[in-house]
Protein backbone atom coordinates (compact mmCIF):
# COMPACT_ATOMS: atom_id res chain seq x y z
CA UNK A 1 0.00 0.00 0.00
CA UNK A 2 1.11 3.58 -0.76
CA UNK A 3 0.53 7.06 0.94
CA UNK A 4 0.48 10.35 -0.40
CA UNK A 5 3.39 12.45 0.94
CA UNK A 6 2.37 14.58 3.33
CA UNK A 7 0.93 11.22 5.09
CA UNK A 8 4.87 9.69 5.17
CA UNK A 9 6.25 12.67 6.24
CA UNK A 10 3.88 12.68 8.54
CA UNK A 11 5.21 9.49 9.91
CA UNK A 12 8.92 10.87 9.17
CA UNK A 13 8.59 13.57 11.68
CA UNK A 14 6.68 11.17 14.33
CA UNK A 15 9.82 9.29 14.11
CA UNK A 16 12.44 12.09 14.86
CA UNK A 17 12.98 12.59 11.07
CA UNK A 18 13.60 16.15 10.43
CA UNK A 19 10.91 17.53 7.44
CA UNK A 20 9.99 20.89 6.16
CA UNK A 21 6.75 22.12 7.66
CA UNK A 22 3.92 21.75 5.59
CA UNK A 23 0.23 21.34 4.86
CA UNK A 24 -2.21 19.41 2.79
CA UNK A 25 -4.88 21.65 1.23
CA UNK A 26 -8.03 20.74 -1.56
CA UNK A 27 -8.72 24.05 -2.56
CA UNK A 28 -6.65 27.32 -3.46
CA UNK A 29 -7.98 29.57 -0.43
CA UNK A 30 -6.40 26.65 1.68
CA UNK A 31 -2.89 27.09 0.02
CA UNK A 32 -3.08 30.79 0.83
CA UNK A 33 -3.77 29.96 4.46
CA UNK A 34 -1.86 27.57 4.82
CA UNK A 35 1.15 29.52 3.35
CA UNK A 36 0.16 32.75 5.84
CA UNK A 37 0.16 29.87 8.94
CA UNK A 38 3.75 28.84 7.45
CA UNK A 39 4.86 32.45 7.86
CA UNK A 40 7.62 33.73 5.33
CA UNK A 41 8.31 32.57 1.79
CA UNK A 42 9.73 31.42 -0.63
CA UNK A 43 7.09 28.31 -0.39
CA UNK A 44 6.68 25.05 -2.54
CA UNK A 45 3.43 23.57 -3.63
CA UNK A 46 3.95 20.04 -4.41
CA UNK A 47 0.78 17.40 -5.99
CA UNK A 48 0.04 14.79 -3.89
CA UNK A 49 -0.61 11.39 -6.03
CA UNK A 50 1.06 7.76 -5.88
CA UNK A 51 4.07 9.04 -8.73
CA UNK A 52 7.54 9.88 -8.80
CA UNK A 53 8.67 12.37 -11.08
CA UNK A 54 6.07 15.22 -10.47
CA UNK A 55 8.00 18.35 -10.86
CA UNK A 56 8.82 17.21 -14.41
CA UNK A 57 5.22 16.77 -15.41
CA UNK A 58 4.68 20.15 -13.54
CA UNK A 59 2.97 18.90 -10.54
CA UNK A 60 5.91 20.96 -8.32
CA UNK A 61 5.66 24.66 -8.38
CA UNK A 62 7.33 27.53 -5.98
CA UNK A 63 5.82 30.92 -4.76
CA UNK A 64 6.85 33.86 -2.85
CA UNK A 65 3.68 34.86 -1.31
CA UNK A 66 0.92 33.52 -0.19
CA UNK A 67 -1.29 34.81 -2.73
CA UNK A 68 0.85 33.33 -4.99
CA UNK A 69 0.88 29.66 -3.40
CA UNK A 70 -2.89 30.17 -4.12
CA UNK A 71 -2.16 30.94 -7.87
CA UNK A 72 0.28 28.03 -8.15
CA UNK A 73 -2.30 25.91 -6.03
CA UNK A 74 -5.33 26.47 -8.63
CA UNK A 75 -3.11 25.75 -11.26
CA UNK A 76 -1.94 22.01 -9.44
CA UNK A 77 -5.60 21.28 -8.22
CA UNK A 78 -7.74 19.22 -10.78
CA UNK A 79 -4.95 18.81 -13.29
CA UNK A 80 -4.36 15.22 -14.70
CA UNK A 81 -0.97 14.92 -14.16
CA UNK A 82 1.09 12.60 -16.52
CA UNK A 83 4.42 10.87 -15.47
CA UNK A 84 6.15 7.46 -16.41
CA UNK A 85 4.69 5.57 -13.25
CA UNK A 86 1.05 7.34 -13.88
CA UNK A 87 0.76 5.78 -17.48
CA UNK A 88 -0.73 7.63 -20.73
CA UNK A 89 -3.94 8.03 -18.41
CA UNK A 90 -2.16 10.27 -15.68
CA UNK A 91 -3.81 10.76 -11.82
CA UNK A 92 -6.22 13.27 -11.06
CA UNK A 93 -4.69 15.80 -8.58
CA UNK A 94 -7.29 16.14 -4.97
CA UNK A 95 -4.41 17.61 -2.71
CA UNK A 96 -1.38 19.61 -2.75
CA UNK A 97 1.16 20.02 0.02
CA UNK A 98 1.77 23.61 0.49
CA UNK A 99 5.25 23.79 2.86
CA UNK A 100 8.35 25.96 3.17
CA UNK A 101 10.69 25.85 0.64
CA UNK A 102 14.67 24.32 1.51
CA UNK A 103 17.71 26.37 1.30
CA UNK A 104 19.60 23.20 -1.04
CA UNK A 105 23.64 23.14 -0.29
CA UNK A 106 23.78 19.41 -1.49
CA UNK A 107 21.10 17.01 -2.29
CA UNK A 108 21.32 13.15 -1.35
CA UNK A 109 19.09 9.90 -2.66
CA UNK A 110 18.54 7.56 0.96
CA UNK A 111 16.38 4.57 1.42
CA UNK A 112 15.74 1.26 2.79
CA UNK A 113 13.70 -1.44 1.43
CA UNK A 114 13.92 -5.41 1.17
CA UNK A 115 15.81 -7.53 -0.86
CA UNK A 116 14.22 -11.01 -1.85
CA UNK A 117 17.64 -12.20 -3.27
CA UNK A 118 19.87 -11.37 -0.07
CA UNK A 119 16.86 -11.89 2.68
CA UNK A 120 18.11 -8.54 4.37
CA UNK A 121 16.30 -5.00 4.37
CA UNK A 122 19.15 -3.48 2.76
CA UNK A 123 19.92 0.63 2.93
CA UNK A 124 20.39 2.59 -0.73
CA UNK A 125 21.91 5.68 -0.96
CA UNK A 126 23.27 7.77 -2.99
CA UNK A 127 25.19 11.74 -3.94
CA UNK A 128 22.73 12.06 -6.81
CA UNK A 129 20.18 12.96 -4.87
CA UNK A 130 17.26 14.56 -6.42
CA UNK A 131 17.24 12.38 -9.86
CA UNK A 132 15.77 9.04 -9.88
CA UNK A 133 17.33 6.11 -8.42
CA UNK A 134 16.82 3.97 -11.87
CA UNK A 135 18.66 7.07 -14.00
CA UNK A 136 21.18 6.93 -11.77
CA UNK A 137 21.48 2.87 -11.54
CA UNK A 138 21.89 3.49 -15.48
CA UNK A 139 23.79 6.46 -15.95
CA UNK A 140 26.12 6.65 -12.78
CA UNK A 141 26.26 3.26 -10.62
CA UNK A 142 29.22 4.01 -8.92
CA UNK A 143 27.51 6.72 -7.08
CA UNK A 144 24.98 4.11 -5.54
CA UNK A 145 25.99 2.81 -2.30
CA UNK A 146 24.26 -0.21 -0.65
CA UNK A 147 24.21 -1.73 2.90
CA UNK A 148 22.78 -5.04 4.34
CA UNK A 149 21.26 -4.74 7.67
CA UNK A 150 21.62 -7.83 9.78
CA UNK A 151 17.50 -8.72 11.48
CA UNK A 152 19.04 -9.83 14.61
CA UNK A 153 20.99 -6.76 15.24
CA UNK A 154 19.31 -4.03 13.40
CA UNK A 155 21.20 -0.78 11.86
CA UNK A 156 23.92 0.15 13.53
CA UNK A 157 25.56 3.26 14.11
CA UNK A 158 28.80 2.34 12.62
CA UNK A 159 26.81 1.22 9.65
CA UNK A 160 25.47 4.38 9.56
CA UNK A 161 28.41 5.93 10.02
CA UNK A 162 30.55 3.95 7.30
CA UNK A 163 27.32 5.18 4.62
CA UNK A 164 27.80 8.61 5.89
CA UNK A 165 31.31 8.57 4.88
CA UNK A 166 30.77 7.09 1.58
CA UNK A 167 28.45 9.68 0.69
CA UNK A 168 30.88 12.28 1.67
CA UNK A 169 29.34 13.73 4.79
CA UNK A 170 31.17 15.96 7.04
CA UNK A 171 32.14 15.08 10.92
CA UNK A 172 29.11 16.85 11.61
CA UNK A 173 26.35 15.70 9.18
CA UNK A 174 27.61 12.47 10.12
CA UNK A 175 26.59 12.57 13.63
CA UNK A 176 23.13 13.80 12.31
CA UNK A 177 22.96 11.22 9.71
CA UNK A 178 23.29 8.60 12.31
CA UNK A 179 20.17 8.74 14.43
CA UNK A 180 18.17 10.09 11.15
CA UNK A 181 19.44 6.44 9.37
CA UNK A 182 18.14 4.64 12.97
CA UNK A 183 15.02 6.56 12.85
CA UNK A 184 14.16 5.11 9.75
CA UNK A 185 14.97 1.76 10.06
CA UNK A 186 12.77 1.67 13.27
CA UNK A 187 9.87 3.35 11.43
CA UNK A 188 10.37 0.45 8.84
CA UNK A 189 10.54 -2.16 11.01
CA UNK A 190 7.80 -1.19 13.31
CA UNK A 191 4.94 -0.58 10.53
CA UNK A 192 5.92 -3.18 8.29
CA UNK A 193 6.91 -0.88 5.32
CA UNK A 194 8.18 -2.22 1.54
CA UNK A 195 9.79 0.82 0.96
CA UNK A 196 10.69 4.04 3.08
CA UNK A 197 12.55 6.64 0.41
CA UNK A 198 13.88 9.98 0.83
CA UNK A 199 14.63 12.03 -2.48
CA UNK A 200 16.19 14.40 -1.77
CA UNK A 201 17.90 14.53 1.50
CA UNK A 202 19.22 17.92 1.06
CA UNK A 203 21.86 19.71 3.91
CA UNK A 204 20.34 22.86 4.26
CA UNK A 205 21.83 26.46 4.33
CA UNK A 206 22.14 25.55 8.21
CA UNK A 207 24.19 22.62 7.46
CA UNK A 208 21.09 20.63 8.67
CA UNK A 209 19.53 17.52 6.75
CA UNK A 210 16.24 17.82 6.22
CA UNK A 211 13.89 14.93 4.31
CA UNK A 212 12.85 17.00 1.56
CA UNK A 213 10.37 14.43 -0.19
CA UNK A 214 8.65 11.37 1.94
CA UNK A 215 7.43 7.89 0.35
CA UNK A 216 6.72 5.29 2.67
CA UNK A 217 4.97 1.71 1.23
CA UNK A 218 3.79 -0.66 3.37
CA UNK A 219 3.28 -4.58 3.02
CA UNK A 220 -0.02 -5.38 2.64
CA UNK A 221 -0.01 -8.47 3.73
CA UNK A 222 0.60 -6.84 7.61
CA UNK A 223 -2.09 -4.21 7.38
CA UNK A 224 -4.00 -6.28 9.82
CA UNK A 225 -1.57 -5.26 12.31
CA UNK A 226 -1.75 -1.57 11.80
CA UNK A 227 -5.35 -0.14 11.52
CA UNK A 228 -4.05 3.61 11.61
CA UNK A 229 -1.53 2.79 8.78
CA UNK A 230 -4.70 1.28 6.46
CA UNK A 231 -6.69 4.31 7.21
CA UNK A 232 -4.29 6.42 5.13
CA UNK A 233 -5.49 4.28 2.25
CA UNK A 234 -6.52 6.35 -0.61
CA UNK A 235 -8.47 4.40 -2.56
CA UNK A 236 -8.48 7.16 -5.52
CA UNK A 237 -4.82 6.60 -6.46
CA UNK A 238 -5.32 2.64 -7.01
CA UNK A 239 -6.43 0.74 -10.03
CA UNK A 240 -10.34 0.13 -9.66
CA UNK A 241 -10.23 -3.24 -10.76
CA UNK A 242 -7.43 -3.94 -8.29
CA UNK A 243 -9.95 -1.89 -5.55
CA UNK A 244 -12.49 -4.52 -6.32
CA UNK A 245 -10.25 -7.77 -6.38
CA UNK A 246 -9.43 -6.84 -3.07
CA UNK A 247 -12.82 -6.87 -1.82
CA UNK A 248 -13.21 -10.59 -2.76
CA UNK A 249 -9.60 -11.62 -1.31
CA UNK A 250 -8.30 -11.85 -5.06
CA UNK A 251 -4.94 -11.25 -6.19
CA UNK A 252 -5.14 -9.22 -9.56
CA UNK A 253 -3.26 -6.90 -11.72
CA UNK A 254 -4.28 -5.36 -14.72
CA UNK A 255 -2.02 -5.97 -18.32
CA UNK A 256 -2.37 -4.67 -21.81
CA UNK A 257 -3.67 -7.46 -23.47
CA UNK A 258 -7.18 -9.05 -24.32
CA UNK A 259 -6.94 -12.77 -22.68
CA UNK A 260 -8.38 -12.93 -19.23
CA UNK A 261 -7.51 -15.13 -17.31
CA UNK A 262 -8.82 -16.47 -14.17
CA UNK A 263 -6.74 -19.27 -12.65
CA UNK A 264 -5.97 -20.62 -9.18
CA UNK A 265 -2.53 -20.44 -7.87
CA UNK A 266 0.05 -17.61 -8.36
CA UNK A 267 2.68 -19.99 -9.93
CA UNK A 268 0.15 -21.15 -12.43
CA UNK A 269 -1.33 -17.84 -13.01
CA UNK A 270 2.12 -17.03 -14.60
CA UNK A 271 2.88 -20.41 -16.48
CA UNK A 272 -0.45 -18.95 -17.62
CA UNK A 273 0.38 -15.95 -18.84
CA UNK A 274 3.76 -17.12 -20.36
CA UNK A 275 1.85 -19.68 -22.34
CA UNK A 276 -0.65 -17.27 -23.77
CA UNK A 277 2.43 -15.36 -24.83
CA UNK A 278 3.89 -18.38 -26.70
CA UNK A 279 0.73 -19.11 -28.62
CA UNK A 280 0.84 -15.13 -29.96
CA UNK A 281 -1.32 -14.04 -27.19
CA UNK A 282 -1.17 -11.17 -24.71
CA UNK A 283 -2.54 -12.07 -21.33
CA UNK A 284 -4.70 -9.10 -20.00
CA UNK A 285 -4.55 -9.11 -16.47
CA UNK A 286 -2.88 -12.05 -13.64
CA UNK A 287 -5.97 -13.23 -11.46
CA UNK A 288 -5.50 -15.32 -8.82
CA UNK A 289 -8.34 -16.98 -7.14
CA UNK A 290 -6.29 -18.54 -4.52
CA UNK A 291 -6.86 -21.91 -3.10
CA UNK A 292 -10.33 -22.15 -1.78
CA UNK A 293 -12.16 -20.00 -4.27
CA UNK A 294 -16.14 -19.73 -3.69
CA UNK A 295 -19.07 -19.20 -6.06
CA UNK A 296 -18.85 -15.31 -4.51
CA UNK A 297 -15.07 -15.18 -5.58
CA UNK A 298 -15.59 -16.38 -9.04
CA UNK A 299 -18.64 -14.46 -9.61
CA UNK A 300 -16.27 -11.62 -8.59
CA UNK A 301 -13.47 -12.46 -10.85
CA UNK A 302 -15.49 -12.36 -13.80
CA UNK A 303 -17.42 -8.99 -13.08
CA UNK A 304 -13.48 -7.85 -12.67
CA UNK A 305 -12.44 -8.99 -16.03
CA UNK A 306 -15.33 -8.20 -18.06
CA UNK A 307 -15.09 -4.77 -16.58
CA UNK A 308 -12.00 -4.65 -18.77
CA UNK A 309 -13.45 -3.42 -21.80
CA UNK A 310 -10.17 -4.74 -23.75
CA UNK A 311 -11.08 -8.49 -22.77
CA UNK A 312 -12.21 -10.44 -25.81
CA UNK A 313 -11.51 -14.20 -24.22
CA UNK A 314 -11.67 -15.37 -21.37
CA UNK A 315 -9.31 -18.30 -20.05
CA UNK A 316 -10.09 -19.92 -16.84
CA UNK A 317 -6.84 -22.81 -16.10
CA UNK A 318 -8.18 -24.27 -12.95
CA UNK A 319 -5.85 -27.09 -10.95
CA UNK A 320 -8.08 -28.65 -8.49
CA UNK A 321 -5.61 -29.91 -5.07
CA UNK A 322 -7.29 -28.45 -1.99
CA UNK A 323 -9.88 -26.74 -4.76
CA UNK A 324 -12.44 -29.20 -6.01
CA UNK A 325 -12.73 -28.16 -10.00
CA UNK A 326 -16.93 -29.87 -9.85
CA UNK A 327 -16.87 -26.25 -6.89
CA UNK A 328 -15.32 -24.25 -9.53
CA UNK A 329 -17.82 -25.45 -12.93
CA UNK A 330 -21.28 -24.86 -10.73
CA UNK A 331 -19.73 -21.01 -9.77
CA UNK A 332 -18.61 -20.03 -13.54
CA UNK A 333 -22.02 -21.48 -14.94
CA UNK A 334 -23.79 -19.41 -12.22
CA UNK A 335 -21.80 -16.30 -13.00
CA UNK A 336 -21.76 -16.73 -16.86
CA UNK A 337 -25.24 -16.61 -16.02
CA UNK A 338 -26.18 -14.24 -13.85
CA UNK A 339 -23.87 -12.05 -15.68
CA UNK A 340 -24.64 -12.39 -18.86
CA UNK A 341 -21.13 -13.23 -19.96
CA UNK A 342 -20.76 -12.46 -24.24
CA UNK A 343 -17.10 -13.33 -23.95
CA UNK A 344 -15.96 -16.78 -25.11
CA UNK A 345 -14.97 -18.78 -22.36
CA UNK A 346 -12.07 -21.31 -22.35
CA UNK A 347 -12.04 -23.88 -19.29
CA UNK A 348 -9.11 -26.25 -18.45
CA UNK A 349 -10.12 -28.42 -14.94
CA UNK A 350 -7.36 -30.75 -13.91
CA UNK A 351 -7.62 -32.50 -10.28
CA UNK A 352 -10.10 -33.18 -8.01
CA UNK A 353 -13.65 -33.57 -9.05
CA UNK A 354 -12.28 -32.43 -12.37
CA UNK A 355 -14.37 -34.97 -14.85
CA UNK A 356 -17.49 -34.11 -12.40
CA UNK A 357 -16.57 -30.68 -13.17
CA UNK A 358 -16.54 -30.87 -16.86
CA UNK A 359 -19.89 -32.73 -16.90
CA UNK A 360 -21.48 -29.88 -15.33
CA UNK A 361 -19.87 -27.36 -17.80
CA UNK A 362 -20.85 -29.55 -20.88
CA UNK A 363 -24.06 -29.84 -19.73
CA UNK A 364 -24.78 -26.03 -18.86
CA UNK A 365 -25.67 -25.36 -22.19
CA UNK A 366 -23.54 -22.28 -22.21
CA UNK A 367 -20.68 -21.69 -25.17
CA UNK A 368 -18.02 -22.85 -23.14
CA UNK A 369 -15.12 -24.12 -24.91
CA UNK A 370 -13.72 -27.01 -23.14
CA UNK A 371 -9.62 -27.32 -23.34
CA UNK A 372 -7.59 -30.88 -23.03
CA UNK A 373 -4.40 -29.57 -21.06
CA UNK A 374 -3.11 -26.18 -20.80
CA UNK A 375 -1.41 -25.46 -23.93
CA UNK A 376 -4.86 -26.46 -25.94
CA UNK A 377 -6.65 -24.03 -23.84
CA UNK A 378 -3.71 -21.53 -24.39
CA UNK A 379 -3.87 -21.99 -28.32
CA UNK A 380 -8.04 -22.20 -28.23
CA UNK A 381 -8.05 -18.55 -26.09
CA UNK A 382 -5.56 -16.96 -28.64
CA UNK A 383 -7.44 -17.87 -31.64
CA UNK A 384 -10.95 -16.72 -30.04
CA UNK A 385 -9.48 -13.81 -28.61
CA UNK A 386 -7.96 -13.15 -32.68
CA UNK A 387 -11.47 -13.93 -34.10
CA UNK A 388 -13.31 -11.54 -32.10
CA UNK A 389 -11.19 -8.51 -32.74
CA UNK A 390 -11.09 -9.03 -36.30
Amino acid sequence: MKIHEYQAAALFKAYGVRVPEGRAVAAPAEAEAAARALGDGPFVIKAQVHSGGRGKAGGVKFAQTPAEAARRAEEILGMTLVTKQTGPQGRVVCKALVSRAVQIAREYYLSLTVDGARERVVMIASSAGGMEIEETAREAPEKICTLEIDPYLGLTGYQAREMGGRLGLSRAEIQQFIPLCKNLYRLFVEKDCSLVEINPLVVDGAGDLVAADAKINFDDNALFRHPDIAELRDENEEEPRETEAAKYDLNYIGLDGDIGCMVNGAGLAMATMDIIQAFGGSPANFLDVGGSATAEKVAGAFSILLADRKVRCIFINIFGGIMRCDIIAEGVVAAARNLAVKAPLVVRLEGTNAEAGKRILSQSGLNIVAAADMADGAEKACRLAKEAGA
